[in-house]
């Protein structure tokens, strides 16, 4: 029997079977619909698992959404799609299926609610952000919820796909994403925000997260953190150092089996480090 959670009033998520250092307990498929629509809008289907994409499939599902390219979030689109008609939409064009690439700043309306398109490029550079609103609570501007794929997890930090993935890139996204937040809580009008209230994040693996502007603003000092110790490091070694080097000596304490996406983290910011420095 599917273990389902109710992740606020407009969403509510199956967890997929794929623990894994990368995945943490496995990826988050989202369900989204108003109260008392008769289809549902699915978000990152998950890997190909037929018993977790049957339980998807029972929605009515209208339409498939994806966050990022990542197989571990899109390897069921495919499938999902055989079950249910539905198109599948994803910021990269190789990963739609009947239906066409996502826009930044488009509004998708179904399932009884609203999806506003965020592209948060870092992660991957196809790596988008669904901000959802209840259409039938304008009083107080909806119900703030983000989903927020791998830009921001329920636990622990973001490993940056580099080359694809860019830490400038991703320094700009969790800009826009703290300021979605803090706006929110400070009551300012407009289509993301709800007068006063937190942003929640729903997160593409971990937990749900209770504040967008809290989660962003603690992965901006961390990955600034990162960024003096990858200086020291380069210091420390001199020249060019290798991003193992720099790896070993910022990420020591990583276990072996995540030392490569360490080293991917490394690499990115070494670009971006490169990068500053020839702006000068």
């Amino acid at each position: 029997m599917a273990d389902w959670q109710q992740t606020g009033p407009l969403s509510r998520t199956l967890r997929a079977a794929n623990p894994g250092p990368m995945t943490l307990d496995g990826t988050n498929s989202y369900v989204l619909a108003a109260p008392g629509s008769a289809t549902v809008v699915v978000v990152d289907p998950g890997p190909l698992l037929e018993d977790h994409l049957a339980a998807l499939a029972a929605g009515p599902v209208e339409l498939i959404l994806v966050t990022h390219r990542h197989a571990d979030h899109t390897e069921g689109s495919a499938r999902l799609r055989e079950l249910t008609g539905a198109p599948v939409r994803a910021a990269h064009p190789d990963f739609c299926h009947g239906g066409a690439p996502l826009r930044d700043g488009e509004l998708i309306r179904a399932a009884g609610v609203e999806i506003e398109v965020l592209a948060t490029p870092g992660h991957t550079s196809d790596s988008v952000c669904f901000v959802l609103k209840d259409p039938s609570l304008k009083h107080d501007g909806g119900t703030p919820q983000v989903l927020t794929g791998d830009t921001v997890l329920g636990q622990g930090s973001t490993v940056l796909d580099y080359p694809d993935g860019r830490l400038g890139d991703y320094l700009d996204s969790l800009g826009k994403l703290h300021g979605l937040g803090t706006r929110a809580l400070a009551g300012a009008a407009g289509a993301h925000a709800a007068a006063g209230r937190p942003v929640a994040v729903l997160p593409g693996h971990g937990p749900v997260l209770p504040d967008l502007a809290a989660a962003a603003a603690a992965y901006q000092a961390h990955r600034q953190e990162r960024l003096a110790q990858v200086r020291a490091a380069v210091e420390q070694l001199g020249g060019e150092p290798a991003a193992a080097a720099v790896a070993a000596l910022v990420y020591g304490d990583v276990p072996a089996n995540l030392q490569g996406a360490a080293q991917l983290s490394v690499q990115a910011q070494l670009d971006y480090l490169r990068g500053a420095t020839s702006a000068r």
